[in-house]
């Protein structure tokens, strides 16, 4: 599976895109895997109520389910003005 991070969270993570290799179900699964590598990876992406996530390029919740050749894309709210 391909995960990619946009904006802020590309930056405070410091990763634009990476593959993960475990099997998961759904992105809350993705999720809690990927906030076991520490709190500032925990506060960005799993406890982030605000969190968007869009699974092959549509958006997505938390339930949306996952298999191996997905992609998976997290970004922050987006603001306009």
């Amino acid at each position: 599976m391909r995960v990619l991070y946009f904006a802020s969270l590309r930056e405070n993570l410091g990763l634009a895109d990476e593959s993960i290799n475990e099997p998961v179900l759904n992105v809350s699964e993705l999720l809690d895997l990927l906030a076991e590598r520490g709190q500032q990876w925990d506060e960005q992406l799993r406890q982030n109520t605000r969190l968007q996530i869009a699974v092959n390029q549509s958006l997505a919740k938390r339930n949306t389910s996952l298999s191996a050749s997905d992609e998976v894309a997290f970004f922050p709210p987006v603001t306009g003005g």
